[in-house]
């Protein structure tokens, strides 16, 4: 067997941080095991689906590492989904009922009024031929559900474990609407039994969804695959997630400056037992995936972790392998060592290089310290100078501490904190440090 799976976004929106952590799951678990990764975009909403969102998840899945075995297009197999009705409804599982969205709404409200699940009555399947006929004749276009057995259906869940959902207490799923749209359910089973998926792993809000879709897999000769049920993520402060924020998206991170890899290091550990680290190889991050180390509880996506993590890996980066990106942007490897650890995103680097190899206006503090450093500058710069200069400057005013250390700092760098100044001035030169000590632009 071929571990095949399938991440199925659909195309009306952006991708957020959570279908992305399934969609970085899903891959992790086919590389590991040297299996398949499916990219199944659900377009069966052709009011909605668009092929600028179809692109822009694209996009960003290119863009965080996740490549993709084959992609298959839901809008494009509507024969199969419909050889499948076919056969639904001629094995009588499959029935047309009748009822509006006003008359099903008043129905549930009796039903709880009466202390009675919300569960649809089956009043579609006593009606008489006549009695849909004239249903028809009144312009009543049909919705079509999939009767369940009404058993509970049972499956090993790889990170739930035993589970178990009782068909009896769930409506008849509808499966096509009264305009002809099919829904996600019958689409979705059929996708699964002709790629062969072997696994899919989802959201714990599908659980239901999964005992009603082990039905239909086996009302269609399919054989159900085995299923992972994993938390959902929630914010720092414990509620959840709303996927319409923007700052939420990919395409809103990317643009923000953050790496893929910061991306890619939380989500896949968050939920887990393992600690989150930096991981820019993602066949790293797949040979470390394992069920097991997957937890029940919500998992909890905090902006501030993403940051310090996206910080983390800039500081541990080394230049080579950022070489394309950072000569783009003016940096060589020198500037790139020095001012690295200094940075949260990559165009932070860039006031560096404005810093070591452009001109600024100092900032004087106090003249009288920072003209005497001018003139005790050594002639040549090197590893030692910085700690040679302040010495002579100390013995020489009585300075000491951050009266000694920040007016330079400020004069040379016009920041109060970056880089160690032992490796910017070798790289600032003698006549720049000269100039700017002196308060001269430089």
């Amino acid at each position: 067997m071929t571990v095949t799976v399938r991440f199925a976004p659909s195309p009306t929106g952006k991708l957020h941080v959570g279908n992305v952590r399934a969609a970085l799951w899903n891959w992790l678990y086919a590389r590991k095991a040297g299996g398949r990764f499916v990219l199944r975009i659900d377009d069966t909403d052709k009011e909605r689906s668009t092929k600028a969102y179809e692109d822009a998840i694209k996009a960003d899945l290119a863009w965080l590492g996740l490549d993709y075995d084959e992609t298959v297009n839901q809008s494009d197999r509507f024969a199969q989904y419909d050889a499948a009705r076919d056969r639904l409804i001629e094995a009588g599982l499959l029935y047309p009922c009748y009822e509006t969205a006003e008359e099903l709404d008043r129905k549930r409200k009796l039903q709880r009024a009466r202390g009675l699940p919300p569960v649809y009555d089956r009043a579609a399947l006593k009606l008489t031929d006549a009695e849909r006929q004239a249903l028809e004749a009144e312009g009543r276009k049909p919705h079509w559900r999939f009767k369940l057995s009404q058993q509970p259906q049972m499956w090993n869940d790889l990170i739930r474990g035993e589970t178990t959902v009782d068909t009896a207490s769930v409506s008849d799923p509808v499966l096509i609407r009264g305009d002809g749209m099919y829904l996600y359910t019958l689409p979705s089973c059929v996708d699964d039994i002709d790629l062969k998926i072997t696994h899919v792993m989802r959201g714990e809000d599908h659980v239901t969804n999964t005992g009603v879709q082990i039905e239909i897999f086996k009302a269609l000769g399919g054989e159900p695959p085995q299923f992972a049920h994993h938390s959902l993520l929630v914010g720092a402060d414990g509620q959840g997630l709303s996927k319409r924020l923007g700052a939420l998206s990919i395409e809103a991170m990317r643009e923000d400056g953050l790496e893929p890899a910061a991306i890619t290091s939380l989500l896949a550990k968050l939920g887990t037992a393992d600690p989150v680290a930096p991981a820019s190889d993602l066949r790293r991050l797949a040979e470390r995936f394992d069920f097991d180390r997957i937890g029940r509880a919500p998992a909890r996506f905090d902006p501030a972790e993403l940051e310090a993590l996206n910080a983390k890996l800039l500081h541990e980066t080394p230049y080579e392998a950022a070489a394309d990106r950072l000569a783009a942007l003016g940096v060589s490897k020198p500037v790139w060592e020095a001012a690295q650890g200094n940075i949260t995103r990559l165009r932070d680097i860039g006031r560096w290089v404005q810093v070591i190899e452009g001109e600024i206006d100092p900032v004087i503090e106090n003249k009288a310290l920072t003209d005497k450093a001018a003139a005790l500058a050594p002639d040549a710069l090197g590893p030692d100078s910085w700690a040679t200069l302040t010495k002579a400057l100390q013995q020489e005013t009585g300075a000491k501490g951050r009266k000694l250390f920040m007016p330079l700092r400020l004069a040379l760098t016009g920041e109060k904190s970056g880089p160690e100044m032992a490796v910017l001035l070798p790289l600032l030169g003698v006549e720049k440090v000269r100039a700017r000590l002196r308060g001269e632009r430089a």
